[in-house]
């Protein structure tokens, strides 16, 4: 993967729907509308401060988006049977049918709902994240970052095995408190009118994130955009970052803070 310099904050809207066939796009297709959920009571708010957060879609949105989706202009099929001459036709028909008409907005609505939401400003910016703490109390904090162009959604599956492992085969000893941020730009972040939000930006942010909810100890763990912005938190090492982990296409890397240097294995492991 080649990391530009800054991540983009790009309009998540038709483009991020069409090509990402992952349910992280119910985030990703609403980036403007989703900063309007946030619970606004009328009160002023201490800058540091945690609010609690709902996702909330107007269906008037969501009708928009499936209208738009069933206007769709198609291109010629390709003249190839394979994909040499970019995505084939027929499949991605049957993707925009699919969010034009079966996903299930307010299902995925709900599965979000039903873990702790919340909203805090940090470097100019809101940052919204899942924060839900294991039952065990010596559980290990730990911050999850999604990757690109993904949301907390690719994250979900994880939370009941990490933040309760003794009911799913595990013992105390392996549980986390989990903090699941959106990167700046996506889900329900706000979205920066500026550059700058680089890997480097944010890994200080997902610091201040955890303090502000009274780590001094945590590990961090990431994959794909998600790696790149771990490793630069082993990087920078601020205090009480123990740890990361990352995964990626071809690897997966532990890395103790004391060495502060990734492993790297000998060769890549054979695929199957």
């Amino acid at each position: 993967m080649t990391a530009p310099a800054s991540l983009p904050a790009p309009d998540l809207s038709r483009r991020t729907l069409l090509f990402n066939g992952a349910a992280t796009a119910a985030l990703a297709a609403f980036p403007a509308v989703a900063m309007a959920a946030a619970p606004d009571d009328g009160r002023r708010y201490r800058a540091d401060s945690i609010r609690p957060f709902r996702a909330q879609i107007p269906a008037a949105d969501v009708t928009d988006l499936r209208r738009r989706l069933a206007a769709a202009r198609w291109p010629d099929a390709e003249t190839v049977q394979d994909r040499s001459q970019g995505v084939q036709l027929a499949k991605l028909q049957a993707l925009v049918g699919y969010w034009g008409g079966g996903y299930d907005w307010r299902k995925a609505e709900a599965k979000l709902n039903a873990l702790p939401q919340f909203v805090t400003h940090i470097d100019g910016l809101d940052v919204h994240f899942i924060h839900v703490r294991s039952r065990h109390p010596n559980a290990l904090p730990l911050v999850m970052t999604h990757g690109w162009p993904g949301s907390v959604f690719e994250l979900l599956k994880v939370v009941g095995p990490l933040t309760d492992p003794t009911a799913h085969g595990g013992a105390a000893e392996d549980a986390f408190h989990l903090v699941l941020p959106s990167i700046p730009g996506y889900g329900f972040s706000g979205k920066p009118t500026g550059t700058g939000w680089n890997p480097d930006r944010i890994a200080r942010a997902w610091d201040v994130l955890m303090k502000r909810l009274g780590y001094a100890r945590y590990a961090s763990q990431g994959g794909d955009w998600g790696a790149i912005i771990s490793d630069v938190m082993a990087r920078q090492a601020p205090e009480g970052l123990v740890g990361i982990h990352v995964n990626r296409v071809e690897r997966a890397t532990t890395v103790p803070r004391r060495s502060r240097r990734p492993w790297v294995p000998a060769s890549p492991r054979p695929r199957d």
